[in-house]
């Protein structure tokens, strides 16, 4: 058997002064790292918020119907039908939206603080 060895090419440290974060240089920076945060932060609570909502929304469905709880598919009550396997798409939903926002934070950040 042939022992294989994987490794990374070398690279060039960079020097200090090279690497300094925007909210370093100057007052301006601070202001807009300070933003960012506030915006991922609000957008954070918005989607939990939400997500919160929609899944305190499935019990008052089932209760608001009657006979949805009954229902039974497959031999398997809809009401664990709906908690167990409903959920997911709001989940993925959900995900979906925190990145995309997220992202889109972040390219806002970088267009404002001039990163590249």
């Amino acid at each position: 058997m042939t022992r294989v060895r994987v490794t990374a090419p070398r690279s060039v440290p960079r020097p200090a002064g090279e690497t300094r974060e925007a909210a370093e240089e100057s007052e301006v920076g601070q202001v807009f790292v300070r933003s960012l945060i506030r915006s991922q932060l609000r957008l954070a609570l918005v989607v939990a918020v939400g997500f919160m909502l929609i899944l305190g929304a499935f019990p008052v469905l089932l209760a608001a119907v009657p006979g949805l709880a009954e229902t039974r598919i497959w031999g398997i009550p809809f009401d664990w039908l709906l908690l167990g396997a409903g959920i997911y798409p709001v989940i993925g939903l959900s995900a979906w939206l925190f990145i995309r926002t997220a992202a889109r934070n972040e390219t806002r950040y970088r267009d404002l603080a001039g990163d590249k």
